[in-house]
């Protein structure tokens, strides 16, 4: 599929009207519901083939985030051989206690995966929890790119955002 038919078909899945508040705090008369596109196979597989060619070279683990990040991430595994690990919030306070699940990730490079990002400030506490337990993370990818000043609060903390969409490209 053609980069900007994908895209097209991004917007025309998850693309609503109406008022919404962002997990920043923001309001927007527009939302991407990104679980539009994640569950829809033939989307999510086709979005992931497109993904998998922007992974930066030596990535040893995929590291998606709660909750979006978890099922790109797992299709990123599958299409490239790269181990994945799903990223909570926070720490579960139950059997194993443990804030990544799956994956060795101690001394290991990890990229980060989102599907929509907007400010990136869940992504720079999740990267920092990860980097105590042992990650060095340099990269994040995503589809969507919602605003550029994520690109800025990412790179004060060392990180460097890959994105498959600008939220222009998309429109």
């Amino acid at each position: 599929m053609e980069r900007s038919e994908l895209a097209r078909k991004i917007f025309d899945t998850s693309h609503l009207e109406g008022s919404f508040k962002l997990r920043s705090g923001q309001i927007s008369n527009e939302y991407f519901d990104k679980y539009l596109f994640e569950s829809n196979p033939r989307l999510l597989m086709e979005i992931t083939k497109q993904l998998a060619e922007l992974i930066p070279a030596g990535t040893e683990v995929l590291a998606g985030l709660e909750m979006g990040g978890i099922p790109l991430a797992t299709t990123l595994s599958l299409q490239t051989g790269i181990p994945a690990v799903f990223v909570r919030k926070k720490a579960k306070e139950y059997g194993t206690c443990k804030l990544a699940e799956g994956a060795d990730i101690r001394d290991k490079k990890v990229c980060i995966i989102e599907d929509v990002v907007t400010t990136g400030g869940q992504i720079v506490l999740s990267a920092n929890d990860l980097k105590q337990i042992g990650a060095r993370i340099k990269y994040v990818l995503c589809v969507i790119e919602r605003d550029q000043k994520c690109r800025e609060n990412l790179s004060k903390e060392g990180l460097e955002l890959l994105s498959l969409f600008t939220m222009e490209e998309l429109r």
